[in-house]
């Protein structure tokens, strides 16, 4: 199903010293399963062999029954939960990569987007690498295998110091794991401890699940060695500014997570009421589309003192396939996944809050729906500033043409989508609502000021991008 929204990237978790290490990837991949729904897998070390199981399919399909856990020995193990960005959907690119080589056995989980990876490729490709996948992730393991260093850490930091972009990885041998996360730290990655175990995740939401303690963030370009002697920490790579990617806070991240410092929940309500703050307007009521619009949404609530209701209800059990009826439904990939409660809605000026709007379609239908429901007026307000621009650092966001605010202004976006009026978040206001703590965040998805160069981007277009007439 497609609901028309940037999609999530990738999720990494591993633990170390564990007797149940697989067991609990598979609970860590679970709480980050919304940042990937393609595949996943998992690679377990018992400390002469690596053992790998993965899939297409969500983590509690690939991981079903117990049987597979018995093939999956040993007290270490990463995992990954995926969502394409570079490279296809398909089971040769499914993560962990794990490969043998001179030196031994290695996987790698990585979650973000190498920019200048196929240049690499093309030069690996020249001398000879062969590729087995797709994906840019590959690029590291043949960066590693050919590095004429002795030491892990040394071949490790000749691979990071050819490649660009955006990096959380987890590598795992026979002994170690190893976490890394690039110089501008687009992405989160946290460190935690249970008991004597040491474990990482792209998120803290899933240290809760399994009960470990949040230590810390693993730093922006450091790389962490953890093996039978404890932790080692390194900071291999040249120091540049930290640009974490600040639409973590706005749709990616699970509210329940602390990331980059501060707590995503607090963060979106905030985003909230600086939204009703800057567009306040005479309503009966606020409703958020749910599940990332509702912190915002109860925070613009409270703001504007506009009563917070549910006036659309998610079904939480749709897949991310379904077969639609051959008798057209109208609108039927939105109301299967969302249905308006008429009750609330009849009669009322309406509030509606949502994170974003990409191509416009689904809030053109969100708003349809809203108003076919009894509203009397429907007014989108959106926490987060225009989209207009393609993210390069792990988000799979379309293309500029087709980004709706790229080509065309509020006034037009609102008449497209049939809402009285529309406002997003400023730039200034959303910068208010995080709170900078003289962090400089990646807003390229805004502003289109991109933090890292990169040698396949080229000029983005100028206007016209979209047809002026906009769809039906």
């Amino acid at each position: 199903m497609n609901i028309q929204r940037p999609e999530e990237e990738c999720g990494v978790f591993g633990i170390f010293n564990h007797p149940e290490a697989a067991n609990l990837t598979y609970l860590g991949l679970y709480a980050l399963q919304h940042r990937g729904q393609e595949s996943c897998g998992i690679v377990s070390s018992d400390g002469s062999a690596l053992h790998a199981h993965k899939s297409m399919g969500l983590v509690a399909d690939v991981f079903s029954n117990q049987e597979i856990f018995k093939n999956l020995p040993g007290r270490a193990a990463i995992g990954h939960v995926r969502y394409s960005t570079t490279g296809g959907s398909a089971i040769k690119n499914v993560q962990p990569i794990m490969v043998d080589y001179s030196r031994g056995s290695i996987a790698v989980a990585h979650n973000g987007n190498i920019v200048n990876a196929q240049m690499i490729k093309d030069e690996l490709e020249a001398y000879g690498s062969i590729f087995q996948t797709t994906m840019d992730t590959e690029i590291i393991v043949h960066l590693l295998a050919t590095s004429k260093a002795s030491s892990l850490l040394d071949r490790l930091t000749d691979a990071l110091g050819r490649i660009k972009g955006a990096y959380c990885l987890l590598l795992i041998t026979e002994t170690r794991m190893v976490a890394a996360r690039d110089p501008h730290g687009f992405r989160p990655l946290c460190l935690g401890k249970l008991g004597e175990s040491y474990v990482v995740a792209s998120e803290s939401c899933a240290l809760d699940l399994i009960e470990a303690e949040f230590i810390r963030e693993i730093e922006p370009g450091e790389v962490v060695f953890i093996d039978k002697n404890g932790i080692t920490s390194n900071f291999p790579l040249k120091k540049v500014a930290p640009t974490p990617c600040i639409f973590e806070f706005v749709y990616f991240a699970r509210p329940d997570s602390c990331i980059f410092g501060k707590n995503v929940y607090q963060v979106r309500k905030e985003l909230g009421r600086q939204l009703a703050r800057e567009y306040a307007i005479d309503a009966d009521i606020v409703i958020p589309v749910p599940d990332s619009g509702v912190p915002a949404a109860m925070g613009y609530a409270e703001e504007s003192g506009i009563r917070f209701e549910l006036g659309l209800i998610r079904n939480h059990y749709v897949g991310r396939t379904f077969i639609e009826p051959q008798q057209s439904i109208r609108h039927f990939g939105v109301k299967i996944k969302l249905n308006p409660v008429r009750e609330v809605l009849k009669d009322k000026r309406v509030v509606v809050i949502d994170d974003s709007i990409v191509r416009g379609t689904t809030s053109r239908k969100i708003v349809k729906m809203v108003r076919n429901a009894g509203a009397k007026e429907v007014h989108v307000r959106i926490s987060s500033p225009p989209t207009s621009y393609p993210c390069y650092y792990g988000i799979d966001t379309p293309n500029r043409k087709e980004l709706i605010s790229s080509s065309h202004t509020v006034e037009e976006i609102r008449k497209y989508i049939t809402a009285d009026s529309l406002g997003y978040l400023s730039r200034d206001g959303l910068l208010n609502a995080v709170g900078t703590n003289n962090t400089d965040y990646c807003r390229a998805c805004f502003s289109g000021d991109y933090p890292i160069e990169f040698p396949m981007l080229k000029p983005a277009p100028q206007l016209p991008l979209f047809d002026k007439e906009l769809p039906e």
